[in-house]
């Protein structure tokens, strides 16, 4: 209900109202649109604009998009992402899922240079990742821009990460087939092995929890695993 790029838009007051709503959160369902503008010193015409603004015809409509809003957040179990790594770290103890990493580690050991790719929270953690790899001694670089000029450029022995929850983020599709193009190895670290991503990558990795979203859509879905496997591929570079 309230986006990211929503609030980035709102006004002094309207962050103002924006403020209390999510203070007060218990109150609004039985709050009429004069105890609402009375609480926040503005007046009912305000108020109106403000449900206007994120999307509301009426302020009633308002307050029904916003219990479904507030219900959306409490249906987050607590401990359920505990139980889900839980689970996945169990998996990590195999030989499999040993033998697989070694896989990805050889790829990435024969490059001269690693580039990690990713958009949104997964651009942080390409940076991360580079950061991370740099320590080992290879030279790294996190690329978090999907527009990047990649083709005036050339990558000799190179190794791609490619970072993606869904395996179909557009930008980091596009960007990863402009590196399959100057002959780059891709390796992937996704949460769909049947993803877009996966299936064009060298090597891929995938975590596998259930999905989680918030906020209207907002990505929720763990990435702890996503950080232990850059990690768990630094350590087996050498």
């Amino acid at each position: 209900m309230f986006r990211y790029e929503m609030i980035q838009k709102f006004n002094g007051t309207e962050m103002m109202i924006y403020k209390y709503i999510i203070s007060n959160a218990e109150k609004i369902p039985y709050m009429t649109i004069r105890e609402l503008a009375s609480e926040v010193y503005v007046s009912t015409s305000t108020i109106l604009r403000f449900c206007n603004k994120i999307d509301c015809g009426s302020y009633s409509d308002f307050k029904v998009q916003f219990c479904r809003y507030m219900k959306e957040r409490a249906d987050l179990i607590p401990g359920f992402d505990l139980e889900q790594l839980l689970h996945y770290f169990q998996g990590t103890t195999t030989s499999a899922f040993e033998e697989k990493v070694l896989e990805g580690a050889k790829l990435i050991r024969e490059a001269e240079m690693v580039i990690f790719v990713g958009l949104g929270s997964s651009g942080a953690l390409a940076r991360y990742g580079a950061r991370f790899f740099s320590n080992f001694g290879k030279f790294s670089v996190g690329l978090e821009d999907a527009l990047y000029p990649l083709m005036e450029m050339s990558y000799p022995k190179t190794s791609v990460v490619a970072l993606s929850v869904s395996g179909e983020t557009m930008g980091v599709i596009e960007t990863v087939r402009k590196f399959q193009t100057h002959g780059c190895k891709i390796l992937s670290i996704t949460n769909d092995p049947n993803s877009t991503i996966a299936k064009i990558s060298d090597w891929n990795i995938s975590y596998c929890l259930e999905p989680q979203t918030i906020n209207g859509g907002f990505n929720a879905t763990s990435q702890v695993p996503v950080l232990f496997l850059i990690e768990a591929l630094a350590r087996r570079i050498f």
